[in-house]
């Protein structure tokens, strides 16, 4: 790391010792004397006929640039609606100073020809990025640009976030990108197709609705394909291969044209690039949301109940995948657009773990060495349809499909008072569809109305066996206690058919007010079946007989609700204040009787928006909801959660009260891009949902209950980012604490979880020299439960470094290292990743031959830390080891 500073020392004083340069600073204003907020000035060098310089003004009309002394400048300011001013300005020893009056622009204009473009530009809520003015010819993909331009980052997700809001939506020459998903979006599309990138600020896909909703949230992203990327075929065809029979390859193929698009990509692998994750899938929502998350409702109705064992961070000690996903728009007529996708994931993951695990209750230990093999097959369809006719009228359906197929065998050797040998063997195959129809029609220029229905179908089938010459729970289940080993089955069945619909009335009462009414309802009918059955020696099956053994479940929550909101501007104040009125229905039906609940509750929310400048604001939100858990926690039968694990559901469950406030605070000053944003949240859960736990040694039976205390949550966290010049630096931070409760073995117990991430950063853009990122990040977990206390620390500096040299190449470097260590001093573990890639390509060839190193440091396991109301865990993860592989591609 001495090495990585004193380097990044050496780039900064090539920057200072740059050409001797003077700031021309003064104020745009317009004939009435006011600031002009978001002017474009561009200082063209007088003999080199290139964009010297660039700046926007801020709220109060100021600009600054940077040029060299002794040259000569033609200086342009342009702003929506205003005549362009220009002079001519020869730089000199010392800074100086010129203001500029703009006029009121014509009416009639002539064609003004636009020679040179801004690297940023200001269009009301759109954010325009020329990208060639933020590469240094390094970048291979969406990703490596995005993470150059000013406010806009790329979480360790993948996902896309602009002044501290993910982005919802990606499209490509506005259409959609796989429905949006950020993440296949900055993976896939390569670098050196792009032209612009718009950050689409306040985004609403409806017309009709844009200022009567609350859209502040809302970011989408539209790439703009350079011109001879449009109505062509684009695209790679890459291909690697390694020692120990290591492969990769990545063909991928685009077209664009105005009336249709298609997008396909392949990804195969064996070095543990996984491009579609089990999260992916999970939260890939196919552009559908929640239709009453306004009114205040929150009915769940399960998903992934089979517990897979998750990756992580997509390094196992062997991964192979492969990946196929299409993309298609179409647009038969001017009012009909058509678009859809499919995808398709296979992971085969064997994993490799050690764990020591701390029971608080019983004061037991167990070590345990896992070994998992784990196939998933993830496949998704949506088509969708969209017409609107004219102005008035939008119609759109959707329909999406979801399926998977997930097989797991785990082996389990688990040291504790007894040593026990386990294998579980996990399977599922849940399928679900989702239809969406939206109406959306103005009337006239008061009336406006918005027709939204989904209905969601669900299948889950997980299947679990568990066999092991221990059974922890025969004083529960009626098990053949001669068998040489136990073998335990279970089968579960839940089918859910959920209908939301809802009809929104808007009453416009001028440019800055708007009445909301709504009638909706939520319908969640949903069936569980479970079963459990002993396999014997001979092969016959013991069925576990009686309702405690097995479930038969009819649930059903019902929702009728009716919500009125009141939207107002004042000044720089905007209030949407509003409130809901819900008759809730809950019924379940089992073992021969039926529990109903029936309850009427008034839920009100909130927000305030105060514009402090066209891009500053605060933004306040309350919100009180009500929660509804799903079937298997009404279920009284006994299930299997894993091999030491028993559950049984409670009937008489009621809903959970939750107040929401959070307060939100951004700025991104593009005079000096200097992006900040702050957010702190508070939740108080009342009457929530919680365990209520046996502990026997290192097995528990618990089940649910509505907790008499309240659980309370509260975080923060904020962002500083200012870039001078070609270098930016950053600094995030965020707090979480929670304090939950939980009974235990008939006891109240408390737990609080404190934790804290930092990070700091600081990286350089030069276009003609290496580039290089140095970072740290900091974390705290703090846990205690119920007086125990224990507290895990992790050290995470890190470097990125790229450069271009001798015209052809391209070298890129990865480091990582990590220092994990405990307040007890029992854990001292530091391990490292190092990853590089080195690249040869000629000027105008198709073709780039490279080199590719993964974990070039051969580390063999990492560390994780977590904690819940039971038990303290330590893990050490084995991963994959060095990979080398040499690669050709072939651009299209």
């Amino acid at each position: 790391m001495r090495n990585v500073l004193l380097f990044a020392m050496f780039l900064m004083v090539v920057v200072a010792g740059r050409a001797q340069e003077i700031t021309l600073s003064g104020t745009v204003k317009d004939s009435l004397g006011t600031g002009v907020d978001m002017a474009n000035v561009i200082a063209i060098n007088a003999a080199t006929k290139g964009l010297e310089s660039y700046g926007i003004t801020n709220h109060a009309g100021q600009y600054k640039l940077k040029l060299k002394s002794g040259q000569q400048y033609n200086v342009k300011v342009s702003y929506l609606g205003l005549k362009t001013e220009s002079f001519t300005f020869t730089a000199g020893e010392t800074d100086a100073t010129k203001d500029i009056v703009m006029q009121e622009q014509a009416a009639e204009l002539d064609e003004v020809e636009v020679t040179y473009e801004m690297p940023v530009s200001v269009k009301g809520d759109t954010i325009v990025y020329n990208t060639d003015s933020f590469v240094s010819g390094t970048e291979k993909k969406l990703k490596d640009v995005l993470e150059n331009l000013p406010g806009v980052e790329v979480n360790d997700d993948g996902q896309v976030e602009v002044e501290g809001k993910t982005v919802s939506k990606v499209m490509v020459e506005g259409k959609d990108f796989f429905d949006g998903d950020s993440k296949l979006a900055v993976e896939n599309i390569p670098a050196n197709a792009l032209d612009k990138v718009e950050v689409l600020k306040n985004y609403n896909e409806v017309s009709q609705m844009k200022g009567l909703t609350n859209d502040d949230d809302n970011v989408a992203l539209n790439i703009k394909l350079k011109q001879g990327k449009k109505n062509f075929w684009f695209g790679e065809l890459t291909a690697g291969f390694g020692p120990d029979e290591r492969y990769l390859a990545h063909p991928k193929l685009f077209y664009y044209s105005p009336k249709y698009s298609i997008n396909i990509i392949t990804d195969l692998n064996n070095i543990g690039e996984v491009p579609f994750t089990r999260s992916d899938y999970r939260n890939f929502t196919g552009g559908f949301r929640n239709l009453n998350s306004r009114g205040g409702s929150s009915i769940n109705t399960g998903a992934d109940a089979l517990g897979l064992t998750t990756a992580q961070n997509n390094r196992a000690n062997d991964i192979d995948t492969k990946f196929a996903a299409a993309n298609f728009s179409y647009a038969p007529t001017e009012s009909l657009d058509l678009s859809g996708f499919g995808v398709y994931s296979y992971t085969g993951t064997l994993m490799k773990s050690q764990r020591n695990t701390a029971y608080i209750a019983s004061n037991d230990t167990e070590e345990a060495t896992t070994d998992t093999d784990q196939t998933v097959h993830l496949g998704l369809a949506k088509l969708s349809a969209r017409y609107k006719p004219d102005a008035d009228l939008q119609v759109d359906y959707d329909v999406l499909l979801k399926q998977s197929d997930d097989n797991e065998r785990v082996n389990v050797l688990s040291v504790s008072d007894i040593t026990d040998e386990i294998e579980e063997n996990k399977s599922q195959k849940p399928l679900s569809v989702n239809q969406n129809f939206n109406l959306y029609y103005t009337l006239d220029e008061k009336n406006i109305f918005a027709v939204e229905a989904q209905h969601l179908y669900q299948d889950e089938d997980p299947f679990y066996e568990a066999i092991r010459s221990e059974f922890a729970f025969t004083d529960i289940f009626p098990v053949d206690e001669s068998q040489g080993e136990y073998n335990m089955n279970q089968v579960k069945n839940v089918v859910t058919n959920k209908v939301d619909a809802k009809v929104d009335y808007y009453y416009v009462l001028g440019a800055k007010s708007n009445l909301n009414f709504t009638l909706g309802t939520t319908q969640s009918h949903q069936n569980f079946y479970s079963g459990i059955f002993q396999i014997l020696d001979n092969g016959d099956v013991l069925d576990m007989e009686g309702g405690e053994y097995g479930n038969e479940v009819t649930f059903n929550v019902s929702d009728l609700y009716l919500g009125f909101h009141y939207k107002v501007i004042s000044g720089i104040f905007t209030f949407n204040p509003g409130v809901t009125l819900h008759r809730y229905n809950v019924k379940n039906e089992q073992l021969g009787s039926v529990v109903e609940d029936k309850l009427t509750s008034l839920l009100p929310d909130v927000y305030i928006n105060a514009q402090l400048k066209k891009s500053e604001n605060i933004r306040f939100n309350y919100q009180v909801t009500r929660s509804f858990t799903d079937v298997s926690n009404f279920a009284e039968g006994y299930v299997l959660n894993n091999y030491n694990s028993v559950y049984s559901g409670n009937r008489d469950l009621e809903s959970a009260l939750n107040h929401n406030l959070s307060l939100n605070f951004f700025s991104f000053n593009m005079f000096n891009f200097t992006n900040i944003f702050a957010n702190i949240a508070y939740t108080k859960r009342i009457d929530a949902l919680k365990g209520s736990t046996d502990i026997i040694g290192i097995n528990r039976v618990g089940t649910t209950i509505n907790s008499n205390f309240e659980d309370e949550s509260l975080s923060a966290n904020g962002r500083y980012e200012r870039t001078f010049g070609k270098i930016k630096g950053s600094v995030r931070g965020n707090v979480a604490w929670s304090t939950t409760n939980n009974l235990v073995d008939g006891e109240r117990r408390t737990s609080d979880a404190f934790t804290q991430n930092y990070t700091g950063a600081l990286s350089t853009n030069f276009q003609n020299a290496p580039n290089l990122e140095l970072g740290y990040r900091y974390t705290v977990n703090k846990y205690d439960n119920g007086g125990l206390a224990t507290t895990y620390y992790t050290k995470r500096p890190y470097a990125r470094f790229d450069t271009a040299f001798l015209k052809n190449f391209i070298f890129t470097l990865d480091y990582d290292f990590y220092s994990y260590t405990d307040k007890a001093d029992t854990i001292d573990n530091t391990y490292s990743f190092l990853e590089s890639n080195l690249t040869y390509q000629k000027k105008d060839s198709r073709w780039e031959f490279g080199v590719k190193g993964t974990n070039l440091l051969n580390t063999t396991t990492l560390n994780r830390d977590s904690t819940n109301d039971f038990y303290f865990t330590t893990q050490s993860y084995y991963v994959q080891p060095r990979y080398v592989l040499f690669s050709i591609k072939y651009d299209i």
